[in-house]
């Protein structure tokens, strides 16, 4: 009993040291964030060139008589070609021809075909 007495009038016995209040803290934040700032530029920023590259491709590879697929989902064969105004024209039928900008153009089907054609060939 003495020795509860002693610690119960004891002043440095009776301060506590405070405990942390939770909160945020920025260090998991952050961490985050730096991983997906890696992710970014090593995974998604490379992916993104690598596919206006083909698609620029795709678009100056364009000439007369390919098969085409536009984004609308309108097949039809490329009639002409005007560099100049970034234009093509499809023929979609006999009498039907539709004059549309080339960014329009989804896939060329006739290089595809021919990708295709060359891939199945059994190498010797």
């Amino acid at each position: 009993m003495l020795y509860f007495l002693l610690f119960a009038f004891d002043d440095e016995g009776a301060k506590q040291v405070p405990m942390q209040q939770p909160g945020l803290t920025f260090e998991p934040l952050l961490f985050m964030l730096a991983i997906f700032a890696v992710f970014y530029f090593v995974v998604i920023r490379p992916q993104q060139r690598r596919q206006e590259r083909e698609r620029q491709l795709l678009l100056n590879s364009l000439k007369k008589n390919d098969r085409v697929l536009t984004t609308a989902g309108i097949y039809g064969t490329i009639v002409s070609v005007n560099e100049k105004e970034d234009e093509v024209t499809v023929k979609v039928d006999d009498n039907a021809r539709l004059k549309m900008l080339k960014s329009s153009i989804l896939r060329n089907l006739t290089n595809e075909e021919a990708l295709k054609a060359e891939a199945e060939k059994p190498k010797t």
